[in-house]
């Protein structure tokens, strides 16, 4: 019988990659027919009051009429049950179980039952019980949406960029042109009614964007606040004319850029790391900056790349590791059935179709013999998780939809800070 139990917290992001990648396993999970139970129980409820619910749908089961169909639904009952045991009452956020009969290899009389329960962060005020051919896993996945939200509106008299930022990712970004010319130069009434028709195109222009902002912004209703920046006093105008919804007014927070557009979106972020500093997607960026500007020191107290990191973790020198969420790696062990000896890889996905059957094709150094074979294969940010875990360093995982998280990524997606780095 399979067994894993997991509790996460939304600002560990360890814990909350390990919640993301237990929820993708039990939505591959399927049963024959309806034989997976999901089980979710509200905060503080006795465990003692769902035991005796339990006993009497395990009762109900025994009138199911396919013999194999009521012994998985009984036997996936009774797993749960006994994993109840373990708490005397639901926490504060509650507690969610599965429990199921899972076909190893597709084919019936295969299945073997598999236990899981969640602690969630977040309170599920929900009592259910649902036996399906797939997990229910609806009420867990509306506890990963981001509730740190943001609007950004960089604008001058030439351009506007309008971009929701939710946690690590700007999720929407729409560029507008004015389409106004420069100030006119000349003199006379010409001038004037040439100042005039500016005027009145650029109150037009602001409309525009204005509108697409309203409708944008407006459609979050975890909004927490708006940032508008330019380079120049149009941002000042544009706030103090009231252009922005009046439900806005509280949240606005002013920035000066140097860009306009898309850059300017990027750099007011940057900016206003004071305003947003609940945001994940900033906390990322600045570890990252932090770590550009400590390896160009003399006596830097960072390291890159996978050899380096690892020499580091396994020394006891490392304080924090930085790992690209992305990194696309598997760190494959390949033993040899004759000797016993150990190899270590590190391979992409594509690699590991390609490249891997011609390094087990290969003699072992040691004795020569033609049989190597895969012992372990891993996910090399789930490896460097364990290897962190083990030397007692921190872990941050950072995403690579940012300009920063890119530029880790391109370097191999594994870096560090030493100890005695200071921030």
């Amino acid at each position: 019988m399979k067994s894993e139990g997991l509790a996460f917290s939304r600002k560990d992001y360890v814990s909350l990659y390990k919640f993301k990648k237990l929820l993708k396993e039990l939505e591959s999970k399927e049963g024959r027919g309806t034989e997976l139970i999901s089980l979710y129980i509200p905060p503080n409820k006795p465990v003692s009051d769902v035991i005796g619910y339990l006993r009497q749908e395990y009762a109900t089961a025994a009138n199911i009429k396919s013999k194999s169909t009521r012994k998985n639904v009984q036997d996936a009952i009774e797993s749960a049950i006994q994993r109840l045991k373990l708490f005397d009452r639901a926490g504060p956020t509650g507690l969610v179980i599965f429990s199921g009969a899972i076909p190893q290899d597709g084919g019936a009389g295969t299945e073997k039952i598999e236990v899981y329960h969640v602690i969630p962060p977040e309170p599920i005020n929900l009592l259910l019980y649902r036996c399906d051919s797939k997990f229910y896993l609806e009420p867990l996945k509306e506890l990963l949406k981001e509730k740190d939200v943001y609007g950004v509106l960089v604008i001058d008299n030439e351009e506007a960029a309008v971009a929701v930022v939710r946690g690590r990712r700007i999720v929407e970004l729409k560029k507008f042109t004015s389409g106004v010319p420069g100030k006119h130069h000349a003199g006379g009434q010409s001038a004037r009614r040439f100042e005039r028709l500016r005027e009145m195109n650029l109150n037009e222009y602001y409309k525009r964007v204005a509108a697409h902002a309203n409708e944008i912004f407006l459609k979050e209703p975890d909004l927490k606040g708006i940032i508008v920046a330019g380079p120049g006093p149009t941002k000042e105008v544009f706030v103090e004319k009231g252009y922005l919804h009046y439900t806005f007014r509280d949240k606005i927070h002013i920035v000066d850029t140097s860009y306009s557009g898309e850059e300017g979106v990027r750099e007011a972020i940057r900016k206003a790391e004071d305003f947003l500093r609940e945001l994940r997607l900033v906390e990322e960026q600045k570890l990252v900056r932090r770590l550009m500007d400590e390896i160009t020191k003399e006596n830097s107290r960072a390291v890159y790349g996978e050899k380096e990191v690892l020499r580091a973790l396994r020394s006891g020198m490392l304080e924090l590791l930085l790992l690209s969420e992305d990194l696309d790696k598997y760190r494959i062990k390949i033993k040899c059935a004759n000797c016993g000896a150990e190899y270590e890889h590190t391979l992409s996905e594509e690699e590991r179709v390609s490249k891997l059957p011609e390094i087990l094709a290969k003699p072992c150094e040691k004795c020569g013999q033609r049989s190597l074979q895969v012992s372990e294969e891993q996910l090399l940010v789930d490896f460097y998780i364990e290897e962190a875990e083990k030397a007692g360093a921190k872990v941050e995982l950072i995403s690579s939809e940012h300009e920063e998280g890119a530029m880790l990524l391109s370097m191999g997606g594994v870096a560090g800070f030493l100890k005695g780095y200071s921030s």
